[in-house]
């Protein structure tokens, strides 16, 4: 199918969060024809009212052009392109909800982060599995935060898709004076930076709430970007991927600002604060929670020894205190840094 489309692209947003609201104040900015689709009646009344989304981006002004409704039909009807910026768990109902009134020749992009949870499988497995093989798909990820996308600080980001014409339409479409978007074709190694960067900020914002000291998150990021890149050879990515912006990037993005929820998680559960009302402070979906699930699920797949996940999934799960996961980590064997060839 054509992945062509008008001078102006009509673009449907889904998913009314921070991020989705963000995206669509960011398209409709360049663009000018956005609708966002969002299932909470009064956020969406403040978005199409006072240009506000009070809930997530609360004094933040969004542009006229950006119009948001409840009803998915509306969202999608005429449009060119849809992007979904859903929480994981909701990524295949919402992508079943929407195969109905996708247009013929709309492709679809996600900006989602993180794997099918129970199954872990890659979200991309899973848009081709509900939407068909014939639809252009896109991942966008990288390094960022809604709050500085939608005040308009400048911002890195890539698209990666195997249809190198659809990855430049998505990145044409949300390219503009802060805002870069680079391309890729390396899907799986995309999505895969995307949700491990997320378990791994857990473990430097437990650091931190110890107050281990500055050397520790270094050392953290560090090795936490040596089990990205040993997991990702595993499954076939691209090493670039995972050193560029949907690795490295949003990686060190995460484990040290403090916008970041799985940071500010880790932060809480250092400080000995309990998980449950760590995640009813936060007040959004930390996709840590879910997420060490499945990398772990696919680490033990491939066979690879990932510590440090490992050790946020014990966290997380109640079965070790954050001193104790430490302990297990500052315990290991010396060994060489890199006693394989990752890049060959």
């Amino acid at each position: 199918m054509s992945t062509s489309m008008a001078a102006t692209p009509s673009v449907a947003v889904l998913g009314a969060g921070s991020w989705g609201t963000a995206l669509a104040a960011l398209i409709a900015r360049h663009c000018g024809r956005v609708t966002l689709w969002g299932r909470d009646a009064g956020v969406i009344a403040a978005i199409d009212a006072r240009h506000e989304n009070p809930r997530y981006l609360p004094g933040i002004l969004l542009p006229d052009e950006l119009h948001a409704t409840t009803d998915v039909a509306a969202a999608l009807h005429g449009a060119d392109l849809v992007l979904v910026v859903v929480p994981s768990h909701a990524f295949a109902e919402t992508l079943h909800l929407l195969a109905p009134h996708r247009p013929a020749n709309a492709g679809v992009a996600w900006a989602t982060k993180g794997f099918e949870p129970g199954s872990g499988r890659f979200l991309h497995e899973v848009a081709g599995e509900i939407l068909g093989s014939e639809v252009p798909l896109a991942v966008v990820t990288g390094p960022s935060f809604a709050k500085e996308v939608a005040i308009g600080l400048p911002t890195a980001l890539t698209v990666h898709s195997d249809h190198a014409a659809f990855a430049q339409t998505v990145a044409d479409v949300l390219h503009g004076p802060a805002f870069r978007a680079y391309t890729g074709d390396d899907m799986i190694g995309a999505e895969l930076g995307g949700a491990m960067k997320n378990v791994l900020a857990v473990a430097t914002g437990v650091a931190d709430g110890m107050q281990l000291g500055l050397n520790a998150r270094a050392g953290l990021i560090t090795r936490g970007l040596n089990e990205m890149l040993r997991l990702s050879a595993a499954i076939g990515a691209q090493p670039e991927t995972l050193m560029g912006l949907a690795g490295l990037g949003d990686l060190v993005l995460t484990c040290t600002g403090d916008l970041s929820r799985n940071r500010r998680l880790g932060l809480a559960l250092g400080r000995g604060q309990s998980l449950q009302d760590a995640i009813r402070e936060i007040g959004q979906v930390v996709e840590s929670v879910q997420t060490v699930d499945e990398v772990m699920r696919q680490a033990q797949r491939h066979g690879i020894e990932l510590p440090i996940s490992s050790a946020v999934q014990a966290v997380l799960h109640g079965e070790i205190t954050p001193a104790d996961g430490l302990r297990q980590l500052l315990a290991r064997d010396q060994k060489a840094e890199y006693p394989e060839m990752l890049f060959r």
